[in-house]
């Protein structure tokens, strides 16, 4: 049970709160907070886990932090709070956890923990000034960002080092004015791979790590899915505080397996994986005349050496063995293809190969360590300042090896392909975009709930999962399987304060249905200008780009609005505009992809009708969707009905969720696909929505109402 005190200043600080800021106590939040505070303030709970789906409006965030601040300091326990973006995270220390400290008479001390990524290596930006052709740093990952062009970038570079001298920028790339080109952050961020740490020359000015004083000593740590995963795939405890330590608060927490599987995954780039091979090779014949006189083992160097002449070997043979797979695949294009191994079964052949890349990786992955201890050694004993741009060279090489010596683990005879018997682990494929070079092997967990599992859940001293959108069809079944979160942890459901009843869901009559791809998308032109007829504020989701681009195209000027497309415009730049739009009376029409299904607030006049083009199954195709299917088809289960239904289901809730933003908000839903009235599937989808006021057409001439 949860200490009477406990209770008493949880009950405080919300009253504090809710007077301070004239808050109208709701209660769902109220339900919120006693199930936060029953699954964390119990010491003697044997799931210390709550997930709750909060409809919108509930106002989680006040609900979870009321009820976990007090209980986190009681235990001595750190509140790691994890959103899944970085906006949403900047929005959470910036705002809601201000306000919260302010009002509610709570007293404690946040701090912002961001990945590596999102900081300049002042090593890396010095060299790039350098009157260099090449930079001196081999990448880790070669050819998968373009390199940026020198003119361009020197001029970039000149201007963070004239702001990191003035004390006008701190380093981050997030808070540089204008933004940054992707290829100009990854040539210069920093990379845990790729850090000499206190051997740096410039480690007492170095941004990450200035960013990271105090933390592990902070009260409450702000972050994101990402970098909690980033620390678990590590052991946990290298970045954040250690899982026992901690009570986790994920916030968007339906995204959490879906981040933990491209986490966990593992991938071979041909052409990249070849370019750091030859880099190395390079690199090592440079130095080794200058590491050997300064101590290293010359055999050392030499076996290094043949090690990459063994991989490079072995890796162009697998290259030319993967390619002969897509002989088989009928595709419409030769610019790109995928292949995935059955039930994750990899050929013979490749699965010998597999294993004596893995073997060789691994030789080369002890060689790499033997080397950078060796270098920093030397460094330590005071040679040239040079060796330090040598410590992250050989720091990447083992990285390298590292991650390759995994993915052909996964792709090896003795990967431990069954659980249980009934099937495989590992979903397994290649991809590329029409040559050789281009051609990736990919391995990536099927089941993130069992990753989960083992890595959090088991060793967490306390969690909480919320989200607007957690259930499929009305139950938790489908987020339990996924997230790993134990049967035994408090699941609860909490009604969003808005009247759903303002909200017209219509279904109008249709000719077509999504399986006829082209009939589908001339209904849409034909019926789209009359349904927003002079609606202002429209956003229309589509599942498919080309469906997409197919409707603006044939709309042409048929529509009063300002058409706003995703893709053509930034995510900021067009809601902006839409917002402009609506602000000065213009109508506007957003048409957005599966990323404007959530996220996306668009509350009052600048939506009051949302256009859904058809139900939003996930696309067939994805391989790991793929493979889980077989999967549950090998245990005599039905994918459709237990993968493809819920999570086609949940989704549409958070696409009809884009409409009631506000207690006053109105407006109309409108889905364009008649499988929700005709199919066995869809009673099931369309008994979980809420309880809107349903037009639903049947027919041209027959309409069904429901309230």
């Amino acid at each position: 049970m949860v200490d009477e005190l406990l209770r008493e200043q949880i009950r405080e600080a919300y009253q504090r709160l809710t007077d301070s800021l004239d808050l109208t106590p709701r209660w769902g939040q109220r339900q919120m907070i006693a199930e936060v505070a029953n699954a964390l303030g119990d010491p003697e709970a044997e799931t210390p886990i709550a997930v709750v789906e909060a409809g919108t409006g509930t106002g989680k965030t006040i609900a979870y932090l009321v009820a976990a601040l007090p209980i986190a300091r009681a235990r001595g326990k750190t509140l790691v709070l994890a959103s899944a973006t970085v906006a949403l995270q900047e929005q959470l220390l910036h705002r809601d956890l201000p306000d919260v400290l302010e009002h509610s008479g709570l007293e404690f001390e946040a701090r912002l923990a961001k990945g590596r990524g999102r900081y300049v290596c002042l090593l890396k930006l010095d060299h790039q000034l350098a009157e260099r052709d090449l930079s001196p740093i081999i990448p880790l990952y070669p050819d998968e960002i373009a390199e940026p062009d020198r003119t361009q970038s020197l001029a970039v570079f000149e201007e963070m080092v004239g702001a990191l001298a003035t004390g006008s920028w701190d380093g981050d790339f997030d808070s540089w004015s204008g933004g940054l080109a992707p290829e100009i952050s990854r040539s210069v961020a920093s990379d845990q791979h790729q850090c000499s740490g206190r051997l740096c020359p410039h480690v007492a000015q170095c941004s990450f790590f200035r960013a990271r004083e105090g933390l592990q000593e902070a009260e409450i740590i702000v972050t994101n899915h990402d970098l909690v995963l980033s620390d678990l795939r590590l052991g946990g405890g290298v970045i954040l505080p250690a899982p026992e330590d901690c009570f986790y608060v994920f916030d968007e927490g339906h995204q959490l397996p879906a981040k933990c599987l491209t986490h966990f995954a593992h991938r071979f780039h041909a052409a990249s994986t070849l370019q750091g091979l030859r880099d190395s090779e390079r690199w090592l014949r440079q130095g080794s005349a200058v590491w050997v006189a300064a101590g290293t083992s010359e055999p050392l160097l030499e076996g290094l050496l043949q090690s990459i002449e063994d991989a490079l070997q072995l890796t162009e043979e697998m290259i030319q063995q993967c390619w002969l797979q897509f002989e088989s695949v009928q595709t419409e294009t030769l610019e790109r293809a995928e292949y995935r191994f059955k039930h994750g079964q990899v050929p013979a052949p490749l699965a010998a190969l597999a294993q004596d890349l893995r073997s060789v990786w691994d030789r080369l992955y002890q060689e790499a360590v033997r080397l950078e201890a060796g270098i920093q050694n030397q460094r330590e004993g005071g040679a040239a300042i040079e060796t330090d741009l040598d410590v992250v060279n050989a720091q990447g090489m083992t990285a390298r090896a590292e991650q390759q010596k995994a993915l052909w683990r996964a792709f090896s005879p003795d990967a431990d392909d069954n659980t249980d018997g009934s099937g495989p682990v590992w979903a397994r494929w290649l991809q590329h975009r029409g040559s050789p070079a281009s051609l990736e092997c990919l391995a990536s967990p099927i089941l993130p709930g069992e990753l989960l599992d083992e890595a959090l859940w088991r060793t967490a001293a306390g969690a909480v999962l919320t989200s607007a959108t957690l259930t499929a069809l009305g139950s938790f079944d489908r987020f339990r399987e996924r997230s790993g979160v134990p049967a035994t942890a408090r699941w609860k459901q909490v009604s969003s304060p808005f009247d759903p009843a303002q909200a017209e869901f219509y279904v109008p009559a249709m000719h077509t249905e999504p399986s006829d791809a082209d009939g589908h998308t001339a209904e849409l032109i034909e019926k789209i200008p009359h349904l927003i007829g002079e609606d202002q504020g429209v956003l229309l989701l589509f599942t498919s780009r080309r469906q997409m681009e197919a409707v603006v195209e044939g709309l042409g000027s048929q529509l009063p609005h300002d058409i706003l497309v995703q893709g053509l415009l930034s995510k900021a730049v067009l809601l902006d505009t839409h917002r402009q739009n609506i602000d000065q009376g213009r109508p506007s029409a957003i048409f957005g992809l599966a990323s404007f299904f959530e996220g996306i607030d668009l509350p009052g006049d600048y939506c009051s009708h949302v256009v859904i083009a058809k139900l939003p199954f996930a696309v067939p195709d994805d391989p790991i969707a793929a493979a889980h299917a077989e999967l549950l088809e090998a245990q005599g289960r039905d994918p459709f009905m237990e993968i493809s239904v819920p999570d086609a289901a949940q989704k549409l809730v958070q696409a009809s969720g884009r409409l009631l933003r506000s207690e006053r908000d109105g407006g109309r839903i409108t889905l364009l696909d008649r499988r929700l009235l005709t199919r066995r599937y869809g009673r099931a989808i369309l008994d979980s929505l809420p309880r809107y006021r349903f037009r639903l057409e049947e027919s041209g001439s027959m309409m069904q109402e429901r309230a």
